[in-house]
């Protein structure tokens, strides 16, 4: 929604899987939210230090909301809800390529449905988790799709 939760965590959390297999020069990642409740604030302090404790860095991201040139600049947007989802489809336009998609549908530990939003009711190292997991599977199934290792 905001972008300093659960979109920081899984931009860090896959910029941090590219980074390991030094392929950063062949992705462009980036987090926005669907409201612009925080723009220009950093992430939550809880996901920072979720984030820190699993050796993912997000201290220089900043919030931002997502625009309608992202449906066009990026192959793959992903949700991390299916209240997000259905936003993002609806603002996508029509000669869009990009494809929208929920996080957990990549997960294998924590199949389908929606990441939990920790910003009320806590259990940031939880969802670390499960962004993990599910970026991890993202990138196992962008490297099967165009071999970049």
């Amino acid at each position: 929604m905001g972008n300093i939760c659960r979109s920081p965590t899984a931009e860090g959390a896959f910029r941090s899987i590219v980074d390991n297999k030094n392929l950063s020069q062949n992705f462009d990642i980036d987090s926005a939210g669907t409201h612009a409740y925080h723009i220009g604030n950093s992430p939550d302090q809880r996901a920072l230090q979720a984030a820190i404790d699993n050796g993912v860095d997000l201290s220089k991201q900043r919030a931002r909301q997502v625009h309608e040139s992202d449906f066009y600049y990026y192959d793959y947007i992903i949700a991390m809800d299916s209240d997000n989802l259905e936003i993002l489809k609806s603002m996508c336009p029509k000669e869009s390529n990009s494809k929208i998609e929920l996080m957990l549908d990549y997960s294998v530990e924590y199949p389908g449905g929606s990441v939990p939003d920790p910003y009320y009711e806590g259990n940031f190292d939880q969802v670390f988790k499960m962004v993990y997991s599910a970026c991890l599977a993202f990138f196992k199934s962008i490297e099967k799709k165009t071999n970049i290792n």
